[in-house]
């Protein structure tokens, strides 16, 4: 088995994204995501990990039980590249050699954002740029969604 594709998910009050001073990304309620890419990944993984997303029950219903997802309180997601989650310390040093390559990553992060965005309005980060990235969290509730696949 070969682990792709990982998003940390953090249910934010609000949060934003600044580059060189400026602000790239901002949103309100919702979701804000560091998504990184492995080797391995291909358009699947996407595809099956912004549906998912957008279906994770993580905001609180009227009883406060956490079962209502992004799309049902209508929030929004900012999605933020981080190549940094495939960080290997086996040494002090982190290694990334698992890591999607950056051109195939950049190519696959606009990929996954078209298709979060066909349901659910989103901001992003600017990938491969120095970023501040800025948040609320609510609850705190963060999760980390990766997906095993057998090929």
């Amino acid at each position: 088995m070969m682990v792709n594709m990982k998003l940390v998910i953090q249910r934010v009050t609000n949060a934003s994204v600044e580059v060189e001073g400026e602000i790239t990304g901002q949103i309100e309620e919702g979701l804000m995501v560091l998504v990184g890419f492995g080797q391995s990944d291909t358009e699947k993984e996407a595809d099956y990990l912004a549906g998912k997303l957008k279906k994770l029950r993580i905001f609180p219903d009227e009883e406060g039980r956490m079962n209502l997802s992004v799309q049902d309180i209508g929030g929004k997601l900012l999605l933020v590249p981080q190549f940094t989650l495939y960080g290997k310390t086996k040494k002090n040093r982190p290694s990334f050699h698992k890591a999607l390559a950056q051109n195939e990553a950049a190519k696959l992060f606009d990929y996954f954002l078209e298709k979060c965005r066909e349901d659910v309005e989103c901001e992003a980060g600017v990938f491969g740029a120095f970023m501040k990235v800025s948040l609320l969290n609510n609850g705190p509730v963060t999760i980390l969604l990766e997906k095993e696949f057998d090929e």
